[in-house]
């Protein structure tokens, strides 16, 4: 029998405007992404691929990344000191977890992208529908 497609990874690639940031993440070639409207997600258009911190290497502009946090402080936000762009950061929902931006991977990977709304005024709610993101799986080795 074979695999659940669901279960198949991928190993994505991208990075900032400039392509002083460099990554690899490992997810389904069929992305679910998120839509958070909290005032940054909302403001940048950030969609939101939540991976657990195994499955993201930066290949490349550790030194071009400036940090940016707000509010509980709980949210590292990386942005390039080039072009601006934020690829990706560490979610104050999933602070185990990394989570890149649909918009900076490169498309020659990507099947599909299934869009759901993470809704920020119920930031409970919404959190733990997506608990599951960045618990490792037996698939993940």
């Amino acid at each position: 029998m074979l695999p659940s497609t669901q279960f198949l990874l991928v190993t994505h690639r991208g990075g900032c405007h400039c392509r002083r940031v460099r990554f690899e993440v490992d997810a389904p070639a069929s992305l679910d992404a998120l839509d958070c409207n909290c005032s940054i997600c909302r403001m940048t258009g950030f969609q939101h691929l939540i991976v657990p911190a195994s499955r993201f290497r930066l290949l490349d502009g550790r030194d071009e990344l400036a940090e940016y946090s707000f509010n509980t402080g709980a949210a590292r936000h990386y942005f390039c000191r080039h072009c601006g762009i934020k690829s990706f950061y560490v979610p104050r929902s999933h602070p185990d977890g990394i989570d890149v931006n649909v918009g900076c991977l490169d498309p020659d990977t990507i099947a599909s992208v299934h869009v759901t709304v993470f809704d920020d005024p119920n930031r409970d709610a919404a959190t733990a529908a997506i608990t599951h993101l960045t618990r490792a799986s037996e698939h993940d080795a």
